[in-house]
């Protein structure tokens, strides 16, 4: 497993490896724009060089790119679907200049209307989205499940990636605050496998593609969504020590989107912490 943080790609696009780097991160993620802002940040072709003469020499083995947070793929808005496929795009063609191991999406929202309706128009602007880009893997984030948010349910994911055409660069983020959020017991390792068999018989486990770890401030199945530093909400340590021991999980990046102690994310001791925890959680994995 790469473990990581999410990090700040201010002053440039290289700097966010050196701040991975600086965390002793394995695998970092970053906002490709502001997060809350509909404008692209412009990045040229010697950005994307810099990055990827840099990353070679660097810790960080793996980069995921979050879409802006304003992106709803499945808004009956003209104009919201408009500016939610041109930022799509835009996400991915920067994850294919710097090679990134994925985009991640939230799906996009139903709010009070139909959703089958909402995920037929959210799998239109994705699949136009990857015909408009060349490499980088698209990977759909669970919810907790608030209002009319898509991809609460693997089912949900699943008719998601079907109605984008199920392309192969399509693929799952798994998020261990949302999957408790949303009613996912996943507490101990006999209850996060029978997830995961929900989750291969629905979606099939070759599309989970990447990880985030946040404990939650929010009670199981109370559908919102309430990152926790590691230990400090309902999964506990011991929550977090069995998702980050889960066997097929593998090598897959695993992102900390924790507040951490200054409210300015994950920090070197968090990711540390984080590294501790699955050294335990596999301690006791070999002794059951």
């Amino acid at each position: 497993m790469l473990v990581g943080a999410h990090v700040s790609p201010a002053g440039g696009l290289v700097r966010a490896l050196e701040r991975g780097a600086e965390r002793e991160c394995q695998a970092i993620q970053i906002f490709n724009q502001s997060p809350r802002a509909w404008r692209p940040t412009t990045y040229s072709d010697d950005d994307f060089r810099v990055f990827r003469a840099a990353q070679p020499t660097s810790p960080v083995r793996a980069v995921l790119i979050h879409a802006v947070y304003l992106l709803n793929c499945a808004s009956d808005d003209p104009e919201i679907a408009t500016k939610s496929l041109t930022a799509l795009v835009h996400a991915l063609r920067v994850g294919d200049g710097i090679g990134a191991h994925a985009v991640v999406l939230h799906p996009g929202s139903a709010k009070a209307g139909s959703v089958p309706r909402a995920i037929r128009r959210a799998g239109k602007v994705m699949a136009e989205a990857l015909a408009q880009s060349e490499r980088c893997p698209l990977h759909l984030e669970n919810t907790a499940g608030a209002g009319g948010t898509l991809g609460r349910s693997f089912d949900e994911l699943a008719r998601l990636i079907d109605s984008a055409g199920g392309d192969g660069r399509l693929g799952l983020c798994l998020d261990s605050c949302h999957l408790l959020a949303s009613g996912f017991d996943i507490r101990s390792p006999d209850q996060l496998e029978a997830v995961l068999d929900d989750c291969g018989a629905a979606v099939g486990l070759e599309r989970l593609g990447s990880l985030h770890l946040n404990d939650s401030q929010a009670p199981l199945g109370s559908n919102r969504d309430r990152h926790a530093d590691l230990g400090t909400g309902e999964l506990g340590e011991a929550g977090c020590s069995v998702f980050l021991s889960e066997p097929r999980f593998g090598a897959l990046p695993c992102v900390l989107e924790t507040p951490g102690a200054d409210r300015k994310g994950a920090s070197r001791d968090d990711v540390r912490f984080a590294q501790k925890l699955r050294r335990r959680g596999l301690a006791a994995r070999r002794r059951t």
